[in-house]
């Protein structure tokens, strides 16, 4: 469905004229909704809440549940063809779960934002950190945590430290998993995406 709904949106934005401007939030089941309608996934919220504060953005959410760092490369260029003016990444989670090299992590987010750039070079990158449990071992945690900032700085893009603040680790604000946030958890993270891009955006 992901998929389908990317297709058609890519296809309008390639084909006819766009007054307004290109937000797309690429990313793996925390984008995609993962357990509830997409409709409430966070990138639909901050459609909302773009279109309440008369700003003119377009939102495509290009969430694929399961996505590594290294599956968002292979597909990134197809999406890139719509040329965002607005990129936001949130990749690397299922890396970290599975215990995947940090240095591919790292290299994969590098050459992303590096694609993006290329695309469209006044495009607005946004980077979304992610954190994991310790259960691979702190100092794997620990170099995991810290990636994100580490990449934000040397390709100079913004970050948001963590994307789950106030959501990661409440009970109350994910679904049975533990894992993934629900729809009081979306709304939250949706608040917190659109606190880091308010001073970036222009009516």
């Amino acid at each position: 469905m992901i998929r389908l709904l990317l297709a058609i949106f890519v296809s309008l934005f390639l084909l006819t004229p766009q007054d307004k401007k290109l937000m797309v939030f690429f990313g793996d089941s925390i984008t995609a909704g993962y357990g509830i309608n997409i409709e409430n996934a966070f990138p639909a919220l901050v459609q909302k809440a773009l279109n309440e504060q008369g700003l003119e953005y377009d939102v495509i959410n290009s969430g694929l549940s399961g996505e590594t760092s290294a599956g968002g490369l292979q597909r990134i260029d197809w999406v890139l063809r719509a040329k965002p003016d607005v990129f936001v990444l949130e990749l690397g989670g299922n890396d970290g779960l599975r215990g995947l090299s940090l240095n591919e992590t790292r290299s994969n987010l590098k050459a992303m934002i590096g694609k993006v750039k290329t695309a469209n070079p006044n495009a607005i990158i946004i980077l979304a950190g992610m954190q994991i449990p310790p259960n691979l071992g702190q100092d794997y945690t620990n170099e995991f945590k810290g990636l994100f900032a580490e990449v934000a700085k040397s390709e100079d893009v913004k970050l948001i430290p963590f994307l789950l603040e106030g959501v990661g680790g409440e009970k109350e604000l994910n679904l049975s998993d533990g894992i993934h946030p629900n729809e009081a958890g979306h709304e939250i993270v949706a608040e917190t995406v659109m606190s880091f891009l308010g001073p970036f955006l222009k009516k």
